[in-house]
């Protein structure tokens, strides 16, 4: 490896090289083909169409087969190579003096079937294992240059909700606050994409709704849903009018560099009923009793657990997360690369908070034929709880109109 860059300095790579390299030593993996963009993104600092191969000792070797001359100016790896043909892969890795790997392992969680069977044919004088678990683990740990990344992210999430009161008009339509919205988005820096690794999962920046709207349920591994505006979509803001006296959820992803912050505020315009404005208050209660709970050592899937008690105490066993037997069970998740990183504080989840993660907790009570209040920030694991890293008022801002 070789000097840094803009995206990711040299240093930040050898990193989570060595790291990935220890975790291959205790699984006694000869070598790893990352293969996954975001990953490549992670260990080689370009999305370009490559393929990384990290071997269990010594320098990784990018091979690119396009675009060649971006990925040699955006990565700091020193052995870049161009690439004609992914079945030259064995043969360029030959040349380069390393030995077939025994037992190699590729990230099987999103590698589709298909490919799957042709790396087992390509690498048939090994083995193929799954590197995917310890990948993410890796991921899930943010360093100091990936914290300060998601300070910026999170600054922009805040201009974003800033922006919200001037864009709200009784009568408007969903997705066309949205659309000036995400707009405004672009115009400071939103790459446009949020990635998300689970299989079939995707989102278009997030989720803008009002009243009953923001309370028709999707597919989506998300409390909220949103009519969107058509059937193909299935979530997200819809042709619904925007009206006086209703919650309007602004659910947003700011995606910048890479790095992602997940942001959730409540407006509305003229007054809430007392019933939204109480569970609201109770949401940012859990809120701030989990930051203190969320320390280094807590077991996700335990902190899931007491933030649902933190809700059935207040009253909102029935509407915290979602209503029925369909509720998601997660109260929040990792965030960085992408949008579903670990850790999940959710049920069952048996991984334990460490100093460094970065998790969007976002405690909310769904109310169909209303709507949904709630908060959602993205913080950052420290020694005494979570720290806040977006900043503007977690209260219900109420607009003229």
């Amino acid at each position: 490896m070789t000097g840094g860059n803009k995206i990711a300095p040299f240093s930040e790579i050898e990193r989570r090289i060595l790291l990935l390299q220890e975790a291959m030593q205790k699984k006694d993996v000869d070598g790893v083909l990352v293969l996954q963009k975001t990953d490549l993104f992670y260990f080689a600092a370009t999305s370009q169409q490559g393929y990384l191969y990290v071997p269990v000792e010594g320098r990784p070797l990018l091979m690119v087969f396009r675009d060649f001359g971006r990925a040699v100016s955006e990565s700091p790896l020193a052995d870049i190579v161009s690439l004609a043909s992914v079945k030259k892969i064995p043969q360029l890795l030959s040349d380069h003096g390393y030995p077939p790997p025994r037992l190699l392992g590729m990230e099987l969680d999103v590698l589709p079937a298909n490919l799957y069977f042709f790396y087992s044919k390509l690498f048939e004088q090994g083995s193929i294992t799954d590197i995917s678990t310890d990948i993410r683990l890796i991921r899930a740990v943010k360093s100091e240059f990936e914290i300060g990344r998601l300070r910026q992210s999170a600054l922009l999430s805040d201009k974003v909700a800033a922006k919200v009161p001037e864009l709200l008009v009784p009568g408007k339509t969903e997705v066309e606050v949205a659309g000036e919205l995400e707009g405004y988005a672009r115009s400071l820096g939103h790459q446009g994409i949020v990635r998300m690794r689970l299989w079939g999962s995707e989102l278009f920046y997030g989720h803008l709704m009002s009243g009953s709207a923001a309370a028709v349920p999707s597919y989506l591994s998300s409390p909220t849903g949103g009519e969107g505006v058509s059937g193909f979509v299935g979530q997200g803001a819809g042709f619904k009018k925007i009206c006086r006296n209703e919650p309007v959820l602004v659910d947003y992803v700011f995606a910048f560099d890479g790095y992602i912050s997940d942001h959730a505020r409540i407006f509305s315009i003229g007054t809430l009923s007392a019933d939204l404005l109480d569970a609201h208050q109770a949401m940012l209660e859990v809120q701030d009793e989990t930051k203190n709970l969320a320390k280094p050592g807590m077991v996700t899937g335990e902190l899931y657990e007491m933030m649902v008690s933190m809700a059935l105490k207040r009253g909102y066993g029935d509407h915290f997360m979602g209503v029925g037997e369909k509720r998601i069970r997660f109260t929040g998740h990792g965030v960085g690369l992408e949008l579903d990183e670990f850790p999940f504080i959710a049920k069952g989840q048996k991984l334990e908070l460490q100093a460094g993660m970065i998790i969007a907790l976002e405690p909310k009570t769904i109310f169909p034929g209303k709507g949904v209040v709630g908060i959602e920030n993205t913080h950052l694991v420290t020694e005494k709880g979570l720290e806040s890293l977006t900043k503007i008022s977690d209260e219900i801002t109420v607009v003229s109109g």
